[in-house]
């Protein structure tokens, strides 16, 4: 049934259920499952995410004009997702090791709203794949540089992608800065410093 299978792919994508659970679920075999999945998630991607009503996203461009005319604050992240190791002999088979969590992974790029809502979550790619890099295969720097201005917010791992792109301070910056502070010298120029008679 229709409604299995598309159940069965949304409980996938939102909790990253493994396929043998799912083929326990519904009592089927895991291939099954997988086939199910394949199907559907094409299927959904072209569905897009419905904002309001008569406002549909699809892809990524849609998603940061709709981003600049309505004035919200959009949040991008990547999410890893566990995967079994591939073969033996397949050529990019070091590629889905993680160097974040050391596992094989698989790695999305996901855009929410300011409330959590998602608006776009990207194709999978290895894991190794750095989240800026996944970034800008997908666009975003061309589509923020040519498109409507957005406010995005990120982690660290999307610094220097963009002025638009609102990231926290690096490590270093942040060493630096600390470190100037404490190591003013007692009789200096700072506020507590006393003054010579």
């Amino acid at each position: 049934m229709f409604v299995d299978r598309l159940l069965a792919t949304l409980v996938r994508l939102r909790y990253a259920t493994t396929h043998d659970v799912l083929a326990c679920w519904f009592g089927v075999e895991r291939s099954t499952i997988a086939r199910a999945i394949a199907e559907v998630r094409p299927l959904l991607a072209e569905r897009g995410c419905t904002v309001s009503q008569g406002v549909r996203l699809r892809i990524l461009a849609e998603v940061i004009d709709h981003l600049g005319a309505s004035g919200n604050t959009g949040i991008i992240g990547g999410t890893e997702i566990r995967v079994r190791r591939p073969a033996a002999g397949r050529k990019d088979r070091d590629q889905f090791i993680s160097g974040k969590n050391k596992q094989n992974a698989v790695k999305a790029m996901v855009v929410t709203d300011g409330d959590g809502r998602m608006l776009f979550c990207s194709p999978t790619r290895p894991g190794s794949c750095a989240d800026i890099t996944h970034a800008r295969q997908f666009g975003l720097v061309t589509l923020l540089a040519d498109g409507p201005t957005a406010e995005i917010l990120a982690d660290a791992g999307y610094q220097g992608l963009g002025a638009q792109v609102i990231t926290p301070l690096h490590r270093k910056v942040k060493k630096k800065a600390g470190v100037s502070a404490r190591h003013t010298p007692r009789g200096g120029s700072g506020a507590g410093a006393a003054s010579p008679t």
